[in-house]
């Protein structure tokens, strides 16, 4: 019953609070965010009565799987942008300036926190957390920018190379971070570890891959066997649901650690099954409508997670600020700098790197990872980068909004038909 019951209140309380952030041309989905804070821990769950928030972050936790399986559809979907027809066209351009301006972010980032470590702050920011931080950056968050895009049914060129960039965050922010985390810990332990520093990443990007490629083909091939569109969906769901289960999976094979990435694997099973099933487009389509609710859902729930005590911190607050600044900054740069390089469109080269500020999922995953082997400097950092994901995901999606609309992206008489009832 209490399943049930967090579910409907999230639900409802998404709903209403998208009417209510409407009028303010915000994206649903910062109401969706806002709805979850609202009912959260640090606010009516306050309270503690039952059906009206959630009185602990173990209350919210308890329904993660909801969560686990609406990225698993988020990344589903923008596999669907990697049709081969359009990567003819935008995937180098797309492939150099995922991987520039993730570099970019990280180095901006470590520049500004190594300078602080040196000249302001010395032993409260320790140069293995500076490090760490930069790696964390690279990350963006690809469920807020996907709904937005949804929403407002954003077409263009800034959106074309926008969605394939935002997928490519996740291969580049993997790596990064297990080069930048294993010069941490060595740092920290005078522990230097070849094996986790590039071995498993990069097997896990490659297993991810191949795995994902795998389930795309026998999905492909078992769709053919289905004529009704509602069994088609059904086996659709039934696939994105069983590759989440098995992306994660992990075990250890002579010392070294075999793992999955949700968001590559799913990533995959889209690209593969929208280039070679006939009819992707349209089950894809059934599957978006699908998932309508599920997304609700996540993004309430990701608000809810939200922990607010971060404010209390101000040594969070001040670093924090810092991340969140340099980091936009070299999102941006690399963004331009790198468009410019590949000849985009200027209003591309202007607006993309607004577009890229958004971070969630990923980056609180690399957090929980610090947090675990670093002990109180861990829990430090991941405060930080919780304060960076509140900041982020509230303010990312409007300023996505006005990014896509200034581009052209996003018509005007689009945002007054398209906008979530």
């Amino acid at each position: 019953m209490e399943t049930l019951l967090g579910i409907s209140i999230a639900l409802c309380a998404g709903l209403l609070v998208s009417r209510f952030v409407k009028p303010l041309k915000m994206p649903a989905v910062t109401g969706y965010l806002i709805a979850g804070i609202l009912i959260g821990p640090y606010c009516l769950g306050q309270l503690g009565v039952e059906g009206v928030g959630f009185p602990t972050i173990e209350s919210v936790k308890a329904l993660s799987l909801f969560n686990d399986v609406a990225l698993g559809f988020i990344a589903f979907a923008i596999g669907n942008e990697f049709r081969l027809s359009q990567l003819r066209q935008t995937g180098r351009q797309a492939t150099v300036i995922g991987v520039f301006q993730g570099l970019v972010a990280a180095l901006l980032v470590d520049v500004t926190l190594i300078a602080l470590h040196f000249f302001v702050l010395g032993d409260a920011l320790p140069l293995a957390d500076a490090i760490t931080l930069g790696a964390i950056a690279t990350a963006t968050a690809p469920a807020a920018t996907l709904m937005v895009v949804r929403q407002y049914k954003a077409k263009g060129e800034l959106t074309d190379l926008l969605l394939p960039i935002v997928a490519l965050d996740d291969a580049v922010g993997l790596v990064v971070f297990a080069v930048s985390f294993g010069v941490a810990k060595a740092i920290n332990f005078g522990n230097f570890d070849m094996t986790s520093i590039l071995v498993e990443p990069l097997l896990e990007i490659v297993l991810s891959l191949l795995l994902g490629f795998v389930m795309g083909a026998i999905f492909s091939a078992a769709e053919k066997y289905f004529k009704s569109n509602s069994k088609r969906l059904s086996l659709s769901i039934t696939f994105v649901t069983m590759t989440v289960a098995l992306s994660m999976i992990e075990f250890e094979v002579g010392g070294v650690r075999i793992g999955f990435s949700s968001l590559l694997v799913c990533m995959m099973l889209g690209t593969v099954f929208c280039n070679v099933c006939d009819f992707s487009e349209e089950i894809m389509g059934k599957t978006d409508r699908w998932t309508a609710p599920l997304f609700i859902l996540f993004f309430v729930l990701s608000g809810a997670e939200l922990e607010l005590n971060v404010f209390t911190n101000m040594a969070v607050v001040s670093i924090g600020a810092a991340y969140i600044i340099s980091r936009s900054v070299g999102k941006w740069l690399g963004a331009s700098v790198s468009a410019k390089f590949m000849h985009c469109p200027p209003l591309v080269q202007k607006y993309l790197g607004i577009t890229l500020l958004p971070q969630a999922g990923v980056a609180l995953g690399m957090s929980v990872t610090v947090a675990q082997t670093l002990g109180p400097s861990g829990a430090m950092m991941r405060n930080i980068v919780l304060f960076g994901v509140l900041i982020y995901e509230l303010v990312g999606p409007t300023l996505t909004r006005i990014a896509l609309t200034r581009a052209g992206d996003i018509q005007p008489k689009t945002v007054a038909v398209s906008s979530d009832d």
